[in-house]
């Protein structure tokens, strides 16, 4: 028994008639009737009982029916699986360290608008024919489209919220390396030179402040990670991030990033998101 067999059976049974099954289903009557009686012998029963004008189905044949419709639908889907996975366009993105996760889910949401002919592949770090990050993180030769746009905020564990009133004498977490540093050094006052810890990134920095080191500015988003840490506006000054798809030229002959970057536009079509 199979799916031609089952395909062949179905309409017999649905048109009552060879004839008309067969050219519903652009086969000769003598094929047709070849194929039902391969089923019938494999199976040992009689599905149809010839008539004038027509068939009869049998009580067998109402038995196999429902299943035939079931066992032709799951070889179409199973078909139709194989062929979607081979038609799908591949885009690689590289998320970077400091992103958090509520960026990350909410760009996967982007991402779904592509369709299903998308297979993303998902990388850390400085990977991929895009990046999530943020602009300070574009290299000199890329491009970037923005998605979102959050603020720096003070990072405090409750033993140090005294500190936060007194910023200049604040045990600081620091990041030299980082893209940030340099617009945060008006914030670390004399204890520039002499802070608590330094670290490679914010999430690093964040896991110090956690542990009760000292405090940090660092994106909102990171920071609200930790519930426990005190969250403050940073005073005086502002300091915002913004987040999005950093790509080089060439990446732009990949249809589905094209597709993504109109996908994005589309996205803040109204004035740049608050996160």
């Amino acid at each position: 028994m199979d799916v031609r067999q089952l395909r062949a059976f179905i309409g017999v049974f649905e048109e009552r008639s060879i004839t008309a099954a067969s050219r519903s289903l652009g086969v000769s009557q003598p094929a047709l009737s070849a194929t039902i009686k391969e089923l019938e012998e494999s199976l040992g029963v009689n599905l149809f009982e010839r008539q004038a004008r027509g068939v009869e189905v049998t009580s067998e044949a109402r038995v196999l029916y429902p299943e035939a419709k079931r066992m032709v639908s799951e070889n179409e889907n199973l078909k139709s699986k194989f062929k979607n996975f081979k038609n799908r366009l591949p885009l690689s993105i590289g998320i970077e360290d400091d992103i958090s996760p509520v960026h990350i889910e909410e760009f996967m949401k982007l991402t779904k608008n592509l369709g299903p002919e998308l297979l993303l592949r998902i990388e850390e770090g400085c990977k991929g024919e895009a990046r999530l990050a943020s602009e300070e993180e574009r290299c000199e030769d890329e491009l970037f489209v923005p998605i979102w746009d959050e603020p720096y905020v003070l990072a405090a564990s409750p033993i140090h919220e005294d500190a936060l009133k007194n910023l200049l004498t604040a045990p600081w977490i620091i990041c030299p390396s980082h893209q940030s540093h340099q617009r945060l050094l008006s914030l670390y006052g004399m204890n520039a030179g002499n802070p608590a810890a330094e670290t490679e990134s914010l999430r690093f920095a964040l896991n110090l402040v956690a542990a009760g080191v000292g405090i940090a500015a660092a994106p909102r988003s990171l920071v609200r990670l930790c519930p426990f840490l005190i969250e403050s506006e940073i005073p005086q000054i502002k300091i915002n991030r913004r987040i999005g798809l950093c790509y080089g030229a060439q990446a732009l002959m990949n249809p589905m990033l094209v597709k993504l970057i109109e996908s994005i536009t589309d996205f803040h079509a109204e004035p740049l998101r608050k996160f």
